[in-house]
């Protein structure tokens, strides 16, 4: 089974619509499957903090190459908005929401039948090179690092600007 591999939009682009625009491909990137597998399976950075409107995207990439995900988990502080249930194209993915014992910096899709992958999310205000390293460093096969430990590795929270 083929994973979705690095379809990435420019890092310069924005949207503050509601909905975010089926032109622009989803920032993620995904680690050849492994044995043992490391506590990330890759990286997805959202164009903004507005899950209703960036999960779509990211739960289309899966669906179509991974399964559909019926199921999604993060932390509650990763968010503003915690709803339970999130519409996705042609389904509903229900949310469950952590404040204690979560990774505050992933997020973990569940697709029936094929199992999991949990995400470090690249906080979206993030400078693009620290973006690409952090999601190189994620896909990376050879590196076992939480979610966490990514982004302490790559000097504590990312600067929204590199210079």
């Amino acid at each position: 089974m083929n994973a979705p591999t690095g379809r990435r939009a420019s890092p310069d682009r924005k949207h503050s619509s509601r909905r975010r625009p089926s032109s622009l491909p989803t920032r993620l990137t995904l680690r050849p499957p492994t044995f043992p597998p490391g506590p990330v399976s890759g990286a997805w950075w959202p164009c903004s903090d507005d899950l209703p409107a960036e999960l779509p995207a990211l739960i289309e990439a899966f669906d179509t190459s991974w399964g559909r995900v019926t199921r999604m988990a993060a932390h509650r502080s990763a968010w503003p908005q915690a709803p339970r249930e999130l519409p996705v194209a042609g389904h509903t993915v229900r949310a469950t929401w952590y404040t204690s014992g979560f990774d505050p910096h992933a997020i973990r899709l569940f697709s029936y039948g094929v199992g999991r992958r949990d995400l470090l999310i690249v906080p979206p205000g993030t400078g693009a090179a620290t973006a690409w390293r952090l999601m190189t460093a994620a896909a990376d096969p050879a590196l076992h690092l939480t979610a966490s430990a990514l982004l302490a590795d790559a000097g504590g929270s990312p600067p929204a600007e590199d210079t």
